[in-house]
C-alpha cells in the first residue's frame, strides 16, 4: 500500500488507538527492567546500615522488596503475562513455606482459655492478679516481627526467580553481586585501616575486619557468599577462554596468566580484595564454611565430561595455587582463632544443650517463632556464666525447631533443602548458565555449614542475599528451553 504523502495522514495513523497501545506497552515493559535494577540498588543497600540488623532497616527493608514485588505483578497483569517460573514449578517448597507462614499466624492467635497457650501465660496471669490472654508464642510481638523478617526474603526470592530466569539478566545479577561485595570488602579494609568505621557506631574489632555489620562473623558469612559468586564467574571466565587452546598444561596454565592479567583483570582483583577481608576477619565458622563451599564450587565443576572436565582440572589446580598464596599472607588471623579457641566452644555447646532441652518441652507447638531471647532465660543454668545475654542459639536449625515445634520448623528447612537441591541438579545436568546454579548450589552449602554453629540467617543482608542467589540459582536449573511459565 502506497503511504500517505499528507503530514496530517501520518499523524493520524501514529496516533490511532493501535500505535497508543503499542506504546503503552513498550512503557510498561521498562517496568520490568527497572524492578531488576532497583532490586539490585536493594541488595546494595542491605549490607549498608550494621547488615540490617537494625529496626529501621527491617521497615525499610519490609516495604522495599514486598513493594518490587507488587510492582512486578503490576507489571504482569496490565500486559496479560504469564510468570517466567510459574509457582507450579517450585509447588511442594511453596507449599511446606505457606504451611509454616499459617502456623506462625496461628502462634500469634490469642486465647482466653486453650491448650495451646504456653503455660508461661497462665503464671504471668497468676503473677499479675488479673486474667490475660494466652498463646502459642510466648512474644507475639517479637513472632510478628519474625514473620515480617520471612516475609520479606520470600519476596527477594521470587523476584530473583523471576527475573533472573533470562539468562542474560542473571549473568548481569551474579555480576552485581560480586561488585557489592568487593565494595564492601573495600570499606571494610579501609575502617581498618582508619581506626574506626565512619557513620556508624561499631565497636573495635581488634584489627579484624568486620565491614559495615556489628559482627565480623556475619560479615565473614556475606563476603563468603559474595566470594564464591565471584568465583563462579572467574571460573566460567576460564573455561571459556581454554576452550580452544590446545591441550598442554603449560599452554594451558599460560593462558589462564595471559588471562588474568587482561579480560580477568577485575574478577581476580575482586576476588583477592574480598579474600583478604575476608580472611582478615577471623571468623572460624565462617572462613571453614565458606571454605567448604568452595570445594563444593571446584567439584561442581567438574560435572562436565572430557574435554571440559580437563579444563577444570587446570582451572581448579590456578585457583588453589593462588588460594595458598593469600592464605599464607593473610591467614594470619584465623590461624591465631584456630590456635587460642579451637575448633569447638564450650559455651556454645551448653547453650546448644539447653535449647535442647526447651524444644523437647514443646515439641510441636513451639513457643512462637523468633522468641528465643525470651524462652532461653527461663532454661539458663550454671552450665554457662552469668556474664553476657544470648539473644541467639548459634544453630539455626535449634533455633527454628525451638521456634516453630519440631514438624514446622522441619517444613520450613525442608523448603529451602528442596530448592538447593534443584539447584545441584542444574549445576550437573545444564550445559549453559551452569555457573548460576552452580554457584547456588554452593552458597546453600555454605548457608546450611554455617548455620550450625552461628546464626547468619537472623541477620537480613546475609539473608536476603542468599535468597536472592538461590532464586536465581533455581531460574537458571533448568534448560531456557524448557516452559516453566505459568
Amino acid at each position: 500500500m502506497k503511504q500517505s504523502a499528507d503530514p496530517l495522514d501520518r499523524v493520524f495513523i501514529t496516533r490511532s488507538p493501535w500505535a497508543q497501545a503499542l506504546q503503552r506497552l513498550r512503557r510498561i515493559a521498562l517496568i520490568e527492567d527497572v524492578t531488576f535494577w532497583l532490586f539490585l540498588a536493594g541488595l546494595a543497600w542491605v549490607p549498608f546500615w550494621y547488615g540490617s540488623n537494625v529496626m529501621l532497616a527491617w521497615g525499610v527493608n519490609a516495604v522495599l522488596f514486598p513493594g518490587l514485588v507488587a510492582l512486578y505483578e503490576f507489571a504482569l497483569l496490565v500486559r496479560s503475562k504469564a510468570h517466567p517460573v510459574g509457582i507450579r514449578t517450585i509447588s511442594v517448597p511453596t507449599t511446606l513455606f505457606g504451611i509454616v507462614l499459617i502456623w506462625i499466624g496461628v502462634q500469634t492467635l490469642t486465647w482466653s482459655s486453650s491448650p495451646l497457650a504456653n503455660p508461661v501465660w497462665g503464671m504471668a496471669s497468676e503473677a499479675l492478679g488479673r486474667p490475660l490472654e494466652g498463646s502459642i508464642s510466648v512474644n507475639r510481638d517479637l513472632t510478628v516481627l519474625a514473620l515480617m523478617r520471612l516475609i520479606t526474603a520470600a519476596s527477594v526470592f521470587w523476584l530473583a526467580l523471576q527475573l533472573c530466569r533470562d539468562g542474560e539478566r542473571a549473568g548481569r545479577f551474579m555480576t552485581a553481586i560480586a561488585a557489592i561485595g568487593c565494595a564492601y570488602a573495600v570499606y571494610g579494609l579501609i575502617a581498618i585501616k582508619a581506626g574506626h568505621v565512619p557513620w556508624l557506631e561499631i565497636p573495635r574489632q581488634n584489627g579484624r575486619v568486620s565491614s559495615t555489620f556489628f559482627n565480623r562473623n556475619h560479615f565473614a558469612t556475606y563476603a563468603g557468599l559474595t566470594l564464591i559468586t565471584v568465583v563462579a564467574l572467574t571460573q566460567e571466565l576460564y573455561h571459556r577462554a581454554l576452550g580452544d587452546v590446545p591441550r598442554g598444561w603449560r599452554t594451558q596454565l599460560a593462558t589462564l596468566i595471559d588471562v588474568s592479567g587482561g579480560q580477568g583483570a577485575a574478577l581476580v582483583t575482586s576476588a583477592f580484595l574480598i579474600a583478604v577481608a575476608f580472611l582478615l576477619t577471623g571468623s572460624r565458622g565462617g572462613i571453614i564454611a565458606a571454605g567448604l563451599g568452595l570445594i563444593v564450587l571446584g567439584v561442581l565443576a567438574h560435572g562436565g565430561a572430557g574435554r571440559r572436565s580437563r579444563r577444570s582440572l587446570v582451572v581448579t589446580l590456578f585457583a588453589l595455587i593462588a588460594v595458598a598464596a593469600v592464605l599464607y599472607a593473610f591467614g594470619g588471623f584465623f590461624a591465631g582463632s584456630l590456635e587460642e579457641r579451637g575448633v569447638s566452644d564450650v559455651g556454645r555447646l551448653s547453650v546448644f544443650g539447653l535449647t535442647l532441652r526447651s524444644i523437647l518441652d514443646a515439641p510441636l507447638a513451639g513457643f512462637g517463632y523468633g522468641t528465643f531471647v525470651d524462652v532461653f532465660p527461663m532454661y539458663r543454668d550454671r552450665s554457662l556464666s552469668v556474664l553476657g545475654i544470648w539473644e541467639h542459639t548459634h544453630n539455626t536449625y535449634l533455633e527454628v525447631f525451638q521456634g516453630l515445634g519440631v514438624l514446622f520448623g522441619a517444613m520450613l528447612i525442608a523448603s529451602v533443602v528442596l530448592l538447593a537441591i534443584r539447584c545441584f541438579r542444574g549445576s550437573i545436568q545444564r550445559q549453559s548458565n551452569v555457573m548460576v546454579p552452580r554457584m547456588a548450589a554452593s552458597a546453600a552449602c555454605l548457608i546450611g555449614i554455617n548455620s550450625l554453629v552461628d546464626f547468619g540467617l537472623e541477620i537480613q543482608a546475609v539473608t536476603l542475599t542468599f535468597a536472592a542467589m538461590l532464586g536465581a540459582g533455581v531460574a537458571q536449573s533448568e534448560s531456557s528451553r524448557a516452559a516453566l511459565s505459568d
